[in-house]
């Protein structure tokens, strides 16, 4: 884990309707760390998140990903950057084979010229063979290679997750953000998905985790950073925040009481 900076959020504000989801909201995240995002609903951790990865615009603020300002820029050129995001429902491609989605996940823009195609058929073939090959092997390590070959809409909602984890993993991103990646996932693919996470890192990405489930925050990240009423009240490692009389207000004593 580095001391630098991978991302780096300062004073981002949004307002719907006269109504502030986010205000003047800072925090940074260090590279190579797992950091998950918390607070009650209504905190603006949601909103926080579509800001940072451009499916939402800001009313002012700063994102900066690896140094260069990227608040309010389209969320397909946040995304070549190398900042990948998954949403709260799992999103695949339901008529595709699962082997198939992990290698749409490839970014291989490169690919997409008609001439090329045409002129340097033989290089293309080797090329998707690679990737079939690369996809096979990342199907192994999410545990999903028995189902390579089936339909994506078939899969269970915990495996449809894994799936999307594998597709994120195809396309080498540096920094991920996992929007509730436990919701309605029981708890042997919980321990698989704690595995995925663990997976990115050492293959070289930085994790941000927005996530209610405390148990699973507690055992996976690195830091935390607590949201409430839009802002950052606090940032550090889990244990230190139990101590917070603002956390344990506005979170920490309602999880921890039931």
């Amino acid at each position: 884990m580095s001391d630098a900076a991978i991302l780096e959020v300062t004073a981002l504000t949004k307002t719907f309707g006269g109504v502030t989801a986010v205000d003047d909201c800072s925090f940074s995240v260090r590279a190579g760390s797992v950091v998950g995002l918390i607070g009650p609903n209504g905190a603006g951790k949601s909103t926080t998140i579509d800001l940072v990865s451009g499916f939402g615009r800001a009313d002012r603020g700063s994102v900066r990903f690896d140094g260069e300002e990227v608040v309010n820029r389209a969320p397909h050129r946040i995304s070549r950057l190398g900042l990948i995001r998954t949403f709260q429902a799992p999103r695949e491609w339901g008529s595709l084979t699962v082997l198939d989605n992990v290698m749409l996940g490839m970014r291989a823009f490169g690919r997409e010229s008609i001439l090329r195609n045409l002129f340097a058929a033989r290089r293309v073939r080797r090329e998707e063979n690679a990737d079939r090959l690369r996809a096979q092997e990342i199907l192994e390590q999410f545990n999903l290679a028995p189902l390579r070959y089936d339909r994506a809409e078939t899969l269970s909602g915990g495996q449809k997750r894994l799936v999307e984890f594998a597709r994120v993993a195809a396309a080498e991103p540096r920094l991920v953000i996992l929007d509730e990646p436990m919701g309605g996932v029981n708890p042997v693919l919980g321990e698989r998905m704690s595995q995925a996470i663990k997976h990115f890192v050492t293959r070289g990405s930085t994790v941000v985790i927005v996530e209610h489930n405390m148990k699973f925050i507690e055992e996976t990240c690195d830091e935390v950073v607590v949201m409430d009423l839009g802002h950052v009240i606090a940032q550090g490692h889990y244990s230190s925040l139990r101590d917070d009389e603002r956390v344990v207000a506005a979170y920490l004593g309602s999880v921890d009481g039931g």
